[in-house]
């Protein structure tokens, strides 16, 4: 009985990736379907009964979700300390005004994920002179879409690199909250500022972002895990309870350039994006 209910549900994340991939284009570079397919897989196999929590990214319009284990959401982040910022590559979440799908990738993370689905203006699409934020995987150009998390702590830290600052010698298990904003770069000076968007300083008494933006949407709350490519074919251990702006912000490349350069987090290129969580067992109800 239990192979069957494993076959069946292994045959349905197999479908379901297929008929996704099948509405939108891929690159010449990008994996094939099936080894989406084959990762989703073995992503099923090596969480099946395992009590793996629900995972992230996943698509913020689906309110759906079957994950049974649940755990209480972290505070806002106003109460909690920020302790990292970092991007990656193209939205890992899909939804809101980031749906349009930028192909399989390389199977590793990178040139996947989701796109801006809006238009840009002549003058913000101005090819920009010079390397932005570069990388073995490439750097950034005019028109890329950004996802930026914003990432917070209830221990006692202060920011810094990696998602180890998040923790603590203090407390082993603190509650974590990412608040995520997605942004398109355009070759505008008038655009938003980035470094002015990760400033980062100390309001109420704990480390904050000073300004995430507010007029982007009622962000969607839910619960779900870390992301990255590495969990493409194993499950993330880790809670995180999300906030996903919907509305995409333009940003001028040029700052966000300068922030590669050199900042708290020493963070110098766009990270790679885990694989959308599709199968329904995985992931978390939106309420």
């Amino acid at each position: 009985m239990k192979k069957s209910v494993l076959t069946l549900a292994l045959t349905a994340v197999a479908l379901s990736s297929t008929a996704y991939a099948a509405e939108h284009q891929h690159g010449h570079d990008s994996v094939s379907d099936k080894v989406i397919e084959q990762q989703r897989a073995a992503l099923q196999a090596n969480t099946q009964g395992k009590g793996f929590g629900p995972q992230s990214p996943r698509n913020i319009d689906e309110l759906s979700g079957a994950n049974p284990i649940n755990f209480s959401a972290a505070p806002p982040y106003q109460q909690m300390n920020l302790c990292n910022i970092h991007f990656h590559a193209n939205a890992e979440h899909q939804g809101g005004e980031f749906t349009t799908y930028a192909g399989n990738g390389d199977g590793k993370g990178f040139n996947s994920g989701f796109k801006y689905d809006g238009a840009l203006t002549q003058a913000e699409s101005k090819p920009y002179k010079g390397e932005v934020c570069p990388s073995k995987h490439g750097g950034l150009n005019v028109g890329d879409t950004i996802e930026v998390h914003y990432v917070h702590s209830t221990a006692d830290i202060k920011p810094g690199p990696t998602l180890a600052s998040c923790l603590n010698d203090s407390i082993g298990n603190p509650q974590l909250r990412v608040e995520t904003q997605v942004y398109v770069l355009v070759n505008d000076k008038k655009a938003l500022n980035f470094v002015d968007l990760t400033k980062h300083g100390i309001r109420g008494g704990r480390q904050q972002a000073l300004n995430i933006p507010t007029n982007t949407g009622a962000p969607v709350q839910y619960l779900g895990s870390t992301t990255g490519p590495k969990y493409n074919e194993k499950g993330s251990p880790f809670q995180v309870s999300w906030s996903v702006r919907p509305k995409v912000a333009k940003v001028d490349i040029a700052t966000v350039g300068e922030w590669c350069k050199g900042n708290t987090f020493k963070e110098d290129h766009a990270h790679g994006v885990r694989n959308l969580v599709v199968n329904p067992r995985l992931i978390s109800s939106i309420k």
